[in-house]
């Protein structure tokens, strides 16, 4: 499933193309998704202006000019595709290739924007993605947002809120880091990327972060920075894709060559001096890939 920064990825090379257009049509392919299509989509979207394009975890948010919200998730193998003219673009890099076999198209946005008519087309081979609508005022109440955390990019996220969340917490770190109400869309990747530059086992348990006051400590700030860093990187460098997948500027993403542990057991762990090999464990059912000898 794509990671925080290739969704962010896709609503960045989304946003030129879609904000300040009008849906002059909104096609659905077939009634539904993962989920069946609300109600009403596409006669409730037509002549809509979209006002911006959002991000909450691991969702982009449509907002058009009545208030409402157009919610897409991507699933496992959801993408967007961009045509205009005869150019054709995919926004964001992935783990794997993102299909663009027409027979796919699910859910094509017919829009006019200020450079001319343009198609935006969300194709999902395996279909485990949906889109579905917020009613106006109804974003904070809508099921997948309640309860979640906050964003690893945003102001909120510091360590005194983590410390906050992690005391008294038995849990490991890694489960901690993972758990949606407490840091939004930070998935497996990031997570194991984060402790490693934090140089903290991910077999720590969370509350051993956090001081007798309950403040946080030292490692908890120092882990903190890591997140937010972390994140960054892989925004900045295009998502964390395997494969060398171009973006819309024509560049590629290449954050999957500075992985230092994720994916590299067996290898050597990069800290200077060190001269232990990354190892894998099973936490939860995922992979996790460390340094016993650097993260403590």
């Amino acid at each position: 499933m794509p990671e925080l920064p290739e969704v962010e990825t896709v609503r960045r090379g989304l946003a030129p193309v879609m904000e300040g257009a009008v849906i002059e049509r909104l096609q659905l392919n077939r009634s539904d998704l993962r989920f069946p299509f609300p109600p009403g989509l596409a006669e409730r979207a037509q002549g809509r202006r979209i006002l911006s394009l959002g991000r909450r975890a691991k969702y982009l948010l449509i907002e058009l000019d009545d208030g409402a919200t157009i919610v897409a998730h991507l699933g496992m193998s959801g993408s967007f595709r961009v045509e205009a003219g005869e150019g054709t673009e995919t926004p964001g890099d992935f783990h794997h290739p993102r299909s663009k076999d027409t027979r796919h198209d699910h859910v094509v946005f017919h829009l006019r924007g200020p450079a001319g008519p343009v198609r935006v087309l969300y194709n999902d081979p395996r279909r485990f993605g949906f889109v579905d609508l917020i009613a106006p005022g109804g974003r904070d109440a809508y099921p997948p947002f309640l309860g979640l955390g906050p964003e690893p990019t945003g102001n909120s996220l510091d360590a005194a809120y983590l410390a906050a969340r992690f005391a008294g917490r038995a849990q490991p770190l890694k489960s901690a880091l993972l758990d949606q109400k407490v840091i939004a869309g930070l998935g497996n990747i990031y997570v194991c990327e984060a402790l490693w530059r934090a140089q903290l086992s991910p077999a720590r348990k969370a509350g051993s972060l956090v001081t007798p006051a309950g403040g946080p400590s030292g490692e908890l700030e120092r882990l903190t920075d890591a997140i937010r860093a972390v994140i960054a990187d892989a925004i900045a460098a295009g998502g964390s894709s395997l494969k060398d997948h171009i973006r819309t500027d024509g560049s590629l993403g290449y954050f999957q060559h500075s992985f230092s542990v994720y994916d590299r057991a067996g290898a050597a762990c990069p800290t200077p001096g060190c001269g232990a090999t990354v190892l894998r464990m099973v936490q939860a059912g995922r992979s996790t890939f460390h340094c016993a000898a650097c993260q403590t």
